[in-house]
């Protein structure tokens, strides 16, 4: 389907009619961008029930890996269900659930032999993680950074910290969680230069933190996100990481990486980490992994996923249609997907990076494969964030036929299916100029 073709206002009659069934049954806890009401979809295009087509990159917030219904992964998917379709893992066997752990020990960023733990969702593969990083050291306090998010189960909740309403009227948080500074360049929570960039950002956690709340002895995990996602889709440099990892090396902490938005090829690696040389000891992933399914996936190094029977479970999790529909995800990213995100993603970084040039609104660029950044500042000096001006560009995007959504407070994120071509991506380009000259007053260059 070529897209973007908007035959309605939006929203439609048919969209405004389904938009106002769910605010009578559905929980007001969503939060909904703007009013777009899917139909269908295929491949980086999707389709509303008005008949709009729309260049999908959003992807389902970075869910939809292979495009939408990729005609490999709904053939798997068939094939599964007609097999069968729950045989709970948690008390039984099937080769789908063993087949994914074997290509997940093949895959992950980790050295050695590993095990994984299957669950529903990220926030689950998240609070996996929390719990086996307790149990695996005897200890009971877990690191996360500013602007994070990790899900909103209570769990994973103390570690997110990307927005406070998501975690106001919920408290307290679960005891034992901290937070440090992140490696943002672009705003440097220390006050330094990008080029001369050591990492002092984390003097924070080996100098502050672990010497006046909690010792580090004390500490069983650091859950870092490799490109903050929520946060604004910030790339920190390789050092940040590095240094990370000998902080949480020398005191026998377990680093723990959340690629559930940027795994699964999105950057153009399999995994983000990869980008900064560094291994962790667990990944957790789940979004793109499955094409849409529900699958949340926790991977850690053999000798740390050692508990007992019993010690943590999951009646969903590891569902046989959705592991194999991450089976021949995974066969996809392989074989030309990952690669397509690298290539197409460079030419998008390109393009984008030339509307910075044209527009004094835009900050800052940056990402990698297709997981990119486009924040927003009234003032390129004092950094003043575009809030309300990022947020009119999002609906403008809409209105022209182009799903984007924001990140953090003033960026927006771009994270099309990993299916998206050049030509699509120089459409979406040109819906972003568009909308971006569409502001009232865009600023002056300082």
């Amino acid at each position: 389907m070529d897209a973007p073709i908007i035959k309605t206002a939006l929203p439609g009659p048919n969209a405004k009619a389904l938009i106002e069934r769910d605010r009578r049954v559905v929980s007001p806890s969503y939060t909904r961008d703007y009013p777009f009401v899917m139909a269908r979809g295929a491949g980086a295009v999707v389709e509303d029930v008005d008949g709009n087509l729309f260049l999908d990159c959003a992807a389902g917030i970075a869910v939809n890996s292979t495009g939408h219904s990729h005609p490999d992964v709904v053939a798997a998917i068939i094939d599964q269900s007609q097999k069968f379709l729950h045989m709970s893992g948690t008390d039984f066997y099937y080769e789908p659930q063993v087949r994914l752990a074997e290509e997940f020990n093949a895959v992950a960023p980790l050295s050695g032999d590993t095990r994984s733990f299957f669950s529903n969702s990220g926030a689950e593969a998240i609070e996996a993680a929390i719990k086996l990083a307790r149990y695996a050291t005897g200890r009971y306090g877990m690191v996360g950074f500013l602007g994070s998010f990790h899900g909103r189960t209570m769990g994973a909740l103390s570690l997110t910290s990307s927005k406070a309403f998501q975690r106001r009227g919920f408290g307290p948080m679960q005891a034992g969680a901290f937070h440090a500074p992140y490696g943002n360049c672009y705003r440097c929570p220390v006050g330094l230069k990008p080029e001369s960039c050591q990492a002092e950002c984390l003097d924070f956690l080996e100098h502050q933190l672990l010497v006046h709340l909690i010792s580090p002895d004390e500490v069983a995990g650091v859950v870092v996100e490799p490109i903050q996602g929520e946060g604004g889709y910030v790339v920190p440099k390789p050092q940040f990481h590095q240094r990370l990892r000998d902080i949480t090396r020398n005191h026998g902490i377990l680093l723990i990486a959340d690629e559930v938005q940027s795994g699964m090829g999105r950057t153009g690696r399999m995994f983000a980490i990869e980008h900064f040389d560094v291994e962790p000891d667990m990944v957790a992933v789940a979004k793109g992994v499955a094409s849409g399914l529900p699958l949340g996936v926790t991977t850690a190094r053999a000798a740390v996923m050692s508990w007992p029977p019993g010690s943590h479970a999951s009646t969903f999790g590891g569902n046989p249609v959705s592991c194999a529909a991450a089976l021949k995800t995974i066969e996809l990213l392989k074989a030309s997907l990952m690669q397509n995100a690298a290539d197409v993603g460079a030419y998008l970084l390109g393009r984008l990076k030339e509307l910075q040039l044209k527009h004094p609104i835009v900050g800052d660029v940056r990402g990698k494969g297709l997981m990119i950044g486009i924040e927003l500042v009234r003032d390129r000096v004092t950094k003043e964030r575009a809030v309300t001006e990022r947020d009119a560009v999002v609906d403008a995007c809409f209105q022209r036929g182009l799903l984007v959504l924001g990140a953090g407070k003033n960026a927006i994120r771009i994270s099309p299916p990993l299916v998206l071509t050049k030509a699509q991506a120089s459409t979406a380009v040109e819906i972003i100029d568009a909308a971006l000259g569409s502001l009232p007053v865009a600023g002056a260059v300082r």
